[in-house]
Protein backbone atom coordinates (compact mmCIF):
# COMPACT_ATOMS: atom_id res chain seq x y z
CA UNK A 1 0.00 0.00 0.00
CA UNK A 2 1.18 3.79 -0.56
CA UNK A 3 2.25 5.13 2.27
CA UNK A 4 1.17 8.55 0.98
CA UNK A 5 -2.53 7.27 0.95
CA UNK A 6 -1.89 6.46 4.42
CA UNK A 7 -0.73 9.79 5.36
CA UNK A 8 -3.19 11.41 3.75
CA UNK A 9 -5.93 8.97 5.57
CA UNK A 10 -4.30 9.92 8.92
CA UNK A 11 -3.66 13.72 7.91
CA UNK A 12 -7.57 13.60 7.38
CA UNK A 13 -8.70 12.12 11.38
CA UNK A 14 -9.06 8.27 9.99
CA UNK A 15 -8.43 6.69 12.93
CA UNK A 16 -5.70 3.91 12.66
CA UNK A 17 -8.64 0.67 12.43
CA UNK A 18 -10.22 2.87 9.57
CA UNK A 19 -7.01 3.79 7.72
CA UNK A 20 -5.91 -0.12 7.97
CA UNK A 21 -9.31 -1.05 6.58
CA UNK A 22 -9.60 1.40 3.71
CA UNK A 23 -6.47 0.45 2.75
CA UNK A 24 -6.14 -3.27 3.11
CA UNK A 25 -9.26 -3.35 0.59
CA UNK A 26 -7.39 -0.73 -1.74
CA UNK A 27 -4.48 -3.03 -1.88
CA UNK A 28 -6.37 -6.26 -2.19
CA UNK A 29 -7.98 -4.97 -4.97
CA UNK A 30 -4.75 -3.62 -6.79
CA UNK A 31 -3.38 -6.83 -6.41
CA UNK A 32 -6.04 -8.47 -7.94
CA UNK A 33 -5.83 -5.99 -11.27
CA UNK A 34 -2.15 -6.24 -11.33
CA UNK A 35 -2.24 -10.71 -11.34
CA UNK A 36 -4.16 -9.99 -14.16
CA UNK A 37 -7.40 -11.55 -12.71
CA UNK A 38 -10.20 -9.33 -14.56
CA UNK A 39 -8.11 -8.95 -17.67
CA UNK A 40 -10.18 -11.33 -19.81
CA UNK A 41 -13.98 -9.87 -18.99
CA UNK A 42 -15.75 -8.76 -21.71
CA UNK A 43 -17.04 -5.68 -20.43
CA UNK A 44 -16.86 -3.05 -17.57
CA UNK A 45 -20.61 -4.70 -16.87
CA UNK A 46 -19.30 -8.41 -16.38
CA UNK A 47 -16.60 -6.91 -13.80
CA UNK A 48 -17.94 -7.56 -9.55
CA UNK A 49 -18.30 -4.57 -7.84
CA UNK A 50 -15.57 -5.38 -5.39
CA UNK A 51 -12.73 -5.22 -8.29
CA UNK A 52 -13.91 -1.10 -8.45
CA UNK A 53 -12.71 1.14 -5.68
CA UNK A 54 -11.41 5.00 -6.10
CA UNK A 55 -7.60 4.70 -6.62
CA UNK A 56 -5.32 7.72 -7.75
CA UNK A 57 -3.42 7.99 -10.91
CA UNK A 58 -0.17 6.38 -10.25
CA UNK A 59 -2.02 3.51 -8.94
CA UNK A 60 -3.97 3.39 -12.12
CA UNK A 61 -1.11 4.10 -14.27
CA UNK A 62 0.11 0.45 -12.84
CA UNK A 63 -2.49 -1.56 -13.81
CA UNK A 64 -2.61 0.05 -16.90
CA UNK A 65 1.21 -0.88 -17.63
CA UNK A 66 0.35 -4.44 -16.34
CA UNK A 67 -2.51 -4.78 -19.15
CA UNK A 68 -0.50 -3.14 -21.78
CA UNK A 69 2.37 -5.91 -21.00
CA UNK A 70 0.14 -8.57 -21.08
Amino acid sequence: VCQREIDCDRGNGYSWKTTLLRNYCKSKVKQEWLSGKYSNDPSQFSLPEKSMYPMDVNIRGEILEAELER
